[in-house]
């Protein structure tokens, strides 16, 4: 669990000293123009201070415009984006990066993931982004989609070892090893999908949101966080932003946290990183 689960700006301090909000807003479908504009402006109005997005998503250029238009201190921002695969190796990396920044119309990244480990070049990519870190054009560099066995080789060639992995991660695929393999290694699990799309009407969810008096994406959203996982729901609708943020007025028991985890079925609703090239 977080040392402080009190608002939307708590946040984690990640292995370079980073501060990382806990709980943020995902992009992933969103469409680019006035959709992906309006949930991100909204989602920052109404306290949000992590973006998530990545150059395939492309929405990058509405996410920009809604961080500019949104009249929040840029510094008080946590944005993240991620080299796709198709731009993997150090040169390709290195230009995907410019175009993300312009799109962005930002300065620096706060966090820029390798969106998959691909196939072959993901070394490559790593050595382009530990450029950008020491540069000072990122604030942190991380990988997401990376089982153990992506980190073991990554770690073993690289002079950075990453800051943050992002991965699927729900009641139904808890992922234990990985979770403490980046433990061990001081790397932030960070959880994509994590209302499962949708798939909330688990009889043991229902239960326990009733009996707290939330819905079933809070009572996952709360699991998250308690686990020690940062978070970013997605949503287009104006009042589940701003439900999914409600997860700072109550704590699950440590049984009722136990509930949940027995919920572990190793199933995935995405992509599997040993075969998404």
């Amino acid at each position: 669990m977080f040392e402080k689960l009190e608002d939307l700006n708590s946040r984690v301090k990640l292995h370079n000293g980073e501060q990382m909000p806990v709980l943020g807003l995902g992009v992933w479908q969103m469409q680019d123009g006035d959709e992906v504009r309006s949930s991100v402006k909204f989602a920052i109005e109404h306290g949000y201070r992590l973006i998530d997005t990545a150059a395939v998503y492309h929405n990058e250029s509405g996410v920009g415009q809604a961080i500019k238009e949104s009249g929040v201190d840029r510094e008080s921002l946590f944005i993240t984006t991620k080299v796709w695969n198709s731009d993997h190796g150090y040169d390709t990396t290195l230009r995907a990066f410019e175009r993300s920044l312009r799109k962005l119309q930002l300065e620096y990244i706060d966090l820029y993931l390798i969106h998959w480990p691909g196939k072959y070049k993901f070394k490559d990519t790593w050595r382009a982004m530990e450029k950008l870190y020491k540069e000072g054009r990122v604030k942190a560099i991380g990988v997401s989609n990376f089982q153990t066995h992506h980190l073991d080789e990554l770690i073993d060639s690289c002079e950075i070892i990453p800051m943050v992995n992002q991965v699927e991660y729900h009641p139904l695929l808890s992922q234990v090893e990985l979770k403490q393999y980046c433990k061990r290694h001081k790397i932030q699990l960070e959880a994509w999908s994590p209302l499962m799309q949708g798939r909330l009407d688990l009889p043991v969810l229902k239960q326990l949101a009733e009996k707290y008096g939330k819905t079933p994406a809070q009572i996952v959203l709360r699991w998250d966080l308690q686990n020690g996982v940062v978070t970013i729901p997605k949503s287009v609708h104006p009042e589940r932003i701003v439900e999914n943020s409600q997860v700072f007025d109550f704590e699950l028991s440590e049984d009722d946290m136990e509930l949940i985890d027995n919920l572990n079925e190793n199933r995935r609703f995405g992509g599997n990183p040993d075969v998404f090239f």
